[in-house]
Formats: C-alpha cells, sequence, structure tokens
C-alpha cells in the first residue's frame, strides 16, 4: 500500500470550508465526515482533514495559529502543467480564497503559484518538468 498524507486543518467554519475545497476540486469522503470534521480527497493518497477548533484541540494542548496572521506550515500540490497550476488557483480564488499570497516562481523548468485558503492556510500548487530539472543542475562533483 502507498504511503498517505493526511494533513489536519484548524477551521472556523466547517461548512465554508467543505465547500471551498470541494469548490477546487477536492471530494469529500462522508465515511469520514461529521459535524466536527470533513475529509476531503485530492488524490488515492492525499487528504485534508477539515476539523472545527474544539476537535483539532482535542488532538494538541498547543493553541492554534490563527493562518491569517501567522505561518506556521506552507502546503504544496503539484500539478500536470502551468496550465493546472493557473487554473487550480484560479478555482481557489473564485472560490473566496485569496490568490497569490506568495510571489509566482517561474524557472522556466519549474513554475509555481499559491493562494490562501478562507481560513488562511496557504496552498502552493506547482509543475516541474523533471528531465529540464535534471538538466538545469549543476553536474554533481567527482568524490
Amino acid at each position: 500500500m502507498p504511503q498517505m498524507v493526511f494533513i489536519n486543518l484548524p477551521v472556523t467554519d466547517l461548512r465554508r470550508a467543505t465547500a471551498f475545497y470541494q469548490s477546487i476540486g477536492a471530494t469529500k469522503n462522508d465515511m469520514f465526515c461529521d459535524d466536527t470534521a470533513s475529509c476531503m480527497v485530492f488524490s488515492d493518497t492525499i487528504f485534508a482533514m477539515l476539523l472545527t477548533h474544539e476537535k483539532f484541540s482535542q488532538f494538541t494542548s498547543k493553541k492554534i495559529v490563527d493562518a491569517k496572521s501567522a505561518c506556521e506550515v506552507m502546503l504544496c500540490l503539484s500539478a500536470d502543467s502551468r496550465d493546472a497550476v493557473n487554473a487550480l488557483v484560479n478555482k481557489a480564488t473564485r472560490a473566496g480564497g485569496a490568490g497569490d499570497p506568495c510571489p509566482t516562481q517561474d524557472y522556466g523548468f519549474m513554475y509555481g503559484r499559491s493562494f490562501e485558503d478562507p481560513d488562511g492556510h496557504i496552498w502552493e500548487v506547482a509543475w516541474m518538468d523533471l528531465e529540464a530539472a535534471a538538466k538545469s543542475q549543476p553536474a554533481a562533483a567527482d568524490a
């Protein structure tokens, strides 16, 4: 079985957050949802667990960071093309997120943009031409 990633995010309005993630293409797995949590599926191996602050607090004694005023983590999703990067950021903006809180990155072989969800969590979206990236790296020094 491939290793899976579950990203746990505290949200202030579960219904709004769920609708936002559905708007950008994630699907809701009702088997792991209730009035305190929504399991949002990006792929067979990537899941975002949206948790009310009360539910999130059951897993940590630390203060929940206000993601609109502080940044604890930046998440990144891969995309199949530059157009797919732009499409996802545009979807997020139309769905109520903030587009491009971080500068666009364009290195030719790699292209990335970002968005914030309604709670301020930053998601980067990146495309990379792995073959071109490998060619752009200087040759490793002989050991």
